[in-house]
């Protein structure tokens, strides 16, 4: 598949996804939008991994757990090979160690394999274990031939990466490979990957192996900036590797932390960390209004309004495309029962630049509107 110009990392997930589905490409679940498609023939993909030396030397393999992979799973079991699944979400650790039963049955392996064999056979792998991964297995929305790898955007495989190398569980050297339909690779614009971004060894469909050759350095621990409050919330797991790099005079600073911060060289303040609800720019306005320093002559910060956002939207998934497209704010405010958020921006010529790239923003297949919200001093 071909992208579009000046396409998005969701572009291309919903161009993936809504194919898919259209050509009946996929197996169950459906509809695949918003997963890691589970396509018709990944058992066949998987069966190519027994081709790679770099699975037949692995003694100790982390393989993703997504439904397109459990073939893989179920290789690995019948290797007689450490099989270590991330724990779904992060919610509860890092990830498991699958253990089947002694003398299991090729059935019993297979159920193994599956999401409920990961639940029933598993016990969990601390943060200060001596795991040390050989083959990381990872799901895909899409995939280029050079490497380049996108998720469904909730940056899970990316972030477990990071985790790993943060506990020294993998090293620059270690293999990553992922499976897919045929019509999952395509060309990947260069400038949507990221330092964060996990990129691809090798790549294997049901009709081909790919070697990709990539030689851009893979993630060497966690970005604290790309984290938000909201993950740290979900995952414990992260607090205490945080707390861990904290300890060694690490910058753990958040993203969120980030976007409350004034740009280095400014005269302003420090801006508010939650400012306050105001009404939106059809009742007059906001923005500076809530963001503004009175009484000590510092300019205004100038406000971007975002509306139509999707009934089921989230604020972690507005801040992604933000980040995608270069424009995030200083802090944004989030009305998402009225469906709409605020972006803060330091000054107008800012947020006007910002205004231009956000024209076609969108989530999923609903188009923001966006402009400047009208700004007033508070009388």
């Amino acid at each position: 598949m071909e992208p579009r110009a000046g396409i998005s990392k969701q572009d291309i997930r919903v161009q993936i996804w809504d194919y898919m589905e259209s050509q009946n490409l996929a197996d169950f679940p459906r509809p695949v939008h918003h997963r890691i498609p589970n396509f018709k023939g990944s058992y066949l993909a998987c069966q190519n991994l027994k081709d790679l030396e770099v699975f037949a030397r692995a003694q100790e393999v982390k393989v993703d757990p997504d439904k397109p992979l459990e073939g893989v799973r179920l290789l690995a079991l019948q290797s007689k090979k450490t099989l270590l699944v991330p724990t779904p979400r992060l919610r509860t650790g890092l990830f498991n160690k699958i253990t089947p039963p002694p003398g299991a049955s090729k059935d019993t392996l297979r159920k193994c394999a599956t999401s409920q064999g990961v639940r029933n056979h598993s016990v969990p792998v601390g943060l200060d274990s001596t795991a040390l991964v050989e083959l990381v297995v990872v799901g895909s929305v899409a995939v280029s031939e050079k490497g380049w790898r996108i998720g469904k955007g909730e940056g899970y495989a990316d972030l477990e990466y990071a985790m790993m190398v943060s506990m020294g569980a993998v090293r620059k050297e270690t293999p990553v490979v992922t499976i897919v339909h045929d019509c999952q690779v395509m060309d990947i614009p260069d400038e949507l990957l990221e330092s964060h971004d996990l990129t691809v060894d090798y790549i294997l469909t049901p009709t081909r192996v790919i070697t990709t050759g990539c030689e851009r350095p893979k993630p060497t621990g966690i970005t604290w900036s790309k984290i938000n409050c909201e993950m740290m919330e979900k995952i414990p797991v992260l607090r205490r590797l945080r707390e861990r790099e904290k300890r060694a005079g690490k910058d753990v600073t958040l993203q969120d932390e980030l976007w409350n911060l004034v740009e280095p060289g400014s005269h302003q303040r420090a801006l508010p960390r939650r400012p306050p609800d105001g009404p939106g720019p059809e009742a007059g306005a906001v923005g500076a209004a809530r963001g503004s320093l009175q009484g000590d002559g510092a300019p205004l910060t100038a406000d971007v309004y975002v509306g139509n956002l999707p009934r089921d939207a989230r604020v972690s998934d507005l801040k992604r495309e933000l980040r995608e497209l270069g424009v995030a704010p200083l802090w944004l405010t989030w009305q998402g029962t009225q469906r709409r958020a605020f972006l803060h921006y330091q000054d107008p010529a800012t947020a006007q630049q910002a205004l231009s790239c956000l024209q076609a923003l969108h989530l999923g297949t609903d188009t923001l509107r966006v402009a400047l919200a009208r700004q007033q001093r508070d009388k």
